[in-house]
């Protein structure tokens, strides 16, 4: 089953005092989907989006808004951004008491279900979940501050995770996207569809660089040029 390839532009990098501005420009420019880091300087040490954020967002664009909680208890926050707008939520399993539950409550709530997988979690949490599952996120930094070096090891990670998400699409024939965030840049963008990813979470290499479109474009360019096994 052929996904296409999606460029997330995360807001966290984008200018906090504009940023009903910024999310409209990036999407102009070509972006598919805005990505929303959500940290609660308890799971991870820093603070960031609210569901009142997401809220205030949501009339300036009809691009899918993805929502990727870093904060513990998961559950509580849930219902808030389903509310706010959010199309997709992902969250970490270590961060929930009950993942299946987490799950669930995500779907019931109107929205697709993702889980993170951090550069030590290993992918095992699959096992019990892929078939719920409508997005496995691979981290390639430890989370908690946005603008760090890709971890080489998540090539590996993402390409393990690949197989286990075309198994899933084949046996339930649903779309499962696999995503990749952190570090993300021009310049690996194609190593990283090669290893298995299908949506990219790009957040300074975008909103740091002067022009938003010729950045987005030329990771579009480099992903015209991947070839898979």
């Amino acid at each position: 089953m052929a996904i296409p390839l999606r460029i997330a532009a995360s807001i966290l990098s984008a200018d906090c005092a504009r940023l009903g501005d910024e999310v409209r420009k990036v999407v102009d420019a070509g972006a598919d989907v805005i990505h929303f880091d959500v940290m609660d300087n308890h799971y991870v040490p820093n603070l960031t989006l609210g569901p009142f954020v997401c809220e205030a967002l949501r009339p300036h664009t009809t691009a899918p808004m993805d929502v990727h909680l870093m904060v513990k208890p998961v559950d509580r926050i849930v219902p808030d951004f389903a509310k706010a707008g959010a199309n997709h939520i992902s969250f970490h399993p270590e961060a929930s008491e009950h993942v299946d539950r987490t799950i669930g409550l995500i779907h019931e709530h109107g929205c697709t279900a993702g889980l993170v997988f951090n550069p030590a979690t290993p992918l095992d949490w699959l096992m019990h979940t892929i078939d719920q599952l409508d997005l496995v996120l691979i981290m390639s930094v430890n989370p908690g501050f946005g603008g760090q070096s890709f971890i080489p090891h998540a090539l590996e990670k993402l390409k393990a995770a690949r197989k286990i998400v075309d198994g899933a699409m084949q046996r339930s024939g649903r779309t499962i996207h696999l995503e990749i965030d952190g570090g993300v840049k021009v310049g690996n963008i194609r190593a990283i569809a090669e290893a298995g990813a299908d949506t990219f979470v790009a957040g300074s290499a975008i909103f740091a660089a002067p022009d938003y479109r010729a950045t987005i474009a030329a990771m579009r360019a480099e992903l015209a040029q991947v070839t898979r096994p």
